[in-house]
């Protein structure tokens, strides 16, 4: 047996495992992991498989769908599969539910007790009182050293305002964190997990923000999840500011004009 072969099969107590291609993502890629008696997982490695496996953890108590975990060291992470597919189409309405149940799991402050990643780029979340502080220092500053001085300079205008439009003691809930189409899997009118979680405890509406990024929610959607106030709309371009930051750095200037979008719709 090769490593990881055998670093999995001594995870899962088995004397050897069979792995084949799974799946790939910009980040890590997915191992299918066949026993001898038949049974069936996923491994995945990434930048943190014990901390990733503690956020899945976290999910599934909350009563929101999510993989079961089989085992996690800090190589690997292996977890049950999950029914259906990526995306949720056809599944808005549950997907409005199963957030509202995540988000109604609640923390003392804003942030979470692991940093974490997305490749080079890293995620602080030291914990604060103030969600103003931490959107600002942790979401928005922190790029400064890496994109355009241009860019940064608009990201330290809308910072020194950013008071004037989110709100400083919102409910922390706890958060997917990169909620996309994909780490979304659906069963038909079901949400049946969410997958590869960035959790940290924040304003619930970063989620919503990231579901809108590439594509759209709709009706069904808005009418299962809890009233949102008038202002969100305003508010969704600076939480989409984070994840447009985070492609510009991981995969380049394609991604320039889309924080330079959200900059404008935020009025710097």
């Amino acid at each position: 047996m090769n490593d990881p072969e055998r670093m999995i099969a001594e995870m899962l107590g088995t004397d050897h495992v069979a792995l084949s291609h799974f799946a790939s993502g910009d980040l890590s890629a997915l191992m299918r992991v066949t026993t001898p008696d038949g049974r069936n997982y996923i491994a995945k490695g990434g930048p943190a498989p014990d901390v990733e496996a503690g956020m899945l953890v976290r999910i599934a108590a909350s009563g929101a769908p999510a993989p079961e975990v089989i085992a996690a060291n800090d190589r690997w992470l292996i977890i049950a599969l999950v029914e259906g597919r990526s995306g949720f189409s056809g599944a808005q309405a549950d997907l409005g539910r199963t957030l509202a149940t995540l988000h109604g799991a609640q923390g003392q402050h804003f942030g979470f007790d692991h940093d974490y990643a997305f490749g080079k780029v890293a995620i602080t979340n030291t914990q604060t009182a103030s969600w103003v502080s931490f959107w600002r220092d942790h979401r928005l500053l922190n790029h400064l050293g890496d994109v355009p001085a241009v860019v940064a300079r608009r990201l330290e205008r809308l910072a020194a305002k950013l008071a004037d439009i989110l709100p400083d003691t919102p409910p922390p809930a706890l958060l997917h964190g990169d909620l996309w189409s994909g780490n979304v899997m659906s069963a038909g009118s079901r949400v049946t997990g969410f997958i590869d979680p960035a959790c940290y405890y924040g304003h619930g509406e970063v989620d919503l923000a990231m579901l809108n990024l590439f594509g759209s929610l709709d009706d069904a959607f808005y009418g299962s999840y809890p009233a949102l106030e008038p202002s969100y709309k305003e508010r969704q371009a600076v939480y989409s500011l984070w994840p447009a930051l985070v492609h510009l750095r991981l995969f380049g200037t394609g991604y320039r004009s889309m924080v330079e979008g959200f900059l404008a719709r935020c009025g710097h």
